[in-house]
């Protein structure tokens, strides 16, 4: 399948690009004007498009999308919401318009049901309209919500659900993983679960 990936650059979305490759996937990145693409290989497609202000066509073409951007740790409530939540939300109404078969959510742990006074109250209530608004939108869809991320590369085990622990670690590499599965596995469809990677010890 072709799919576009926002977030392609990332440090997720790196690894979920050579994930889908080695699943014979061809990946489409979605990257700005001034994105370091430095580390993509030289065989992914590239289609310009900034999630703060996305144009019309930017799905043509894409069997499916998997949204796997951020604002980032660094950035404001302005601009949370200008990525994670409108952002997201105008590539979903997008990929809708396109006919595309699938559109697969990087979400987090505690956005099914935002706590408006934890740390990360405004980011998780960003990621909870964004789910929300996939789950009405009539495609098919998965959202995976993965607890606390690591760079690490992980070893594939994983748990899902209600077997995950809130306090646990979701390897990068791991989740990178599970998003390529989830885009042609009707197991993930209209499914929005939790995950953790199982670490020794676990």
């Amino acid at each position: 399948m072709d799919i576009l990936i926002a977030g392609a650059t990332g440090k997720t979305g790196l690894r979920l690009v050579e994930q889908l490759k080695t699943n014979g996937h061809a990946p489409i990145a979605l990257v700005r004007e001034s994105s370091d693409t430095g580390s993509l290989a030289d065989d992914v497609t590239l289609r310009r498009g900034d999630l703060t202000d996305l144009k019309s066509g930017v799905c043509e073409g894409c069997d499916a999308v998997i949204f796997a951007a951020g604002s980032g740790g660094s950035t404001g409530p302005e601009m949370t919401d200008k990525v994670d939540r409108d952002g997201a939300k105008r590539l979903i109404d997008l990929a809708a318009e396109a006919g595309v078969s699938r559109f697969v959510m990087l979400s987090s742990a505690g956005a099914d049901d935002p706590d408006p006074e934890s740390e990360l109250g405004h980011y998780l209530q960003a990621k909870h309209e964004a789910d929300e608004h996939l789950k009405a939108s009539g495609l098919d869809y998965a959202i995976v919500r993965p607890v606390s991320l690591t760079d690490d590369d992980g070893t594939r085990e994983m748990r899902f659900g209600d077997d995950v622990d809130p306090q646990g670690k979701a390897a990068r590499g791991d989740v990178a993983a599970v998003l390529a599965t989830a885009i042609d596995d009707d197991q993930w469809t209209g499914k929005a679960l939790l995950m953790q990677s199982v670490l020794a010890g676990d």
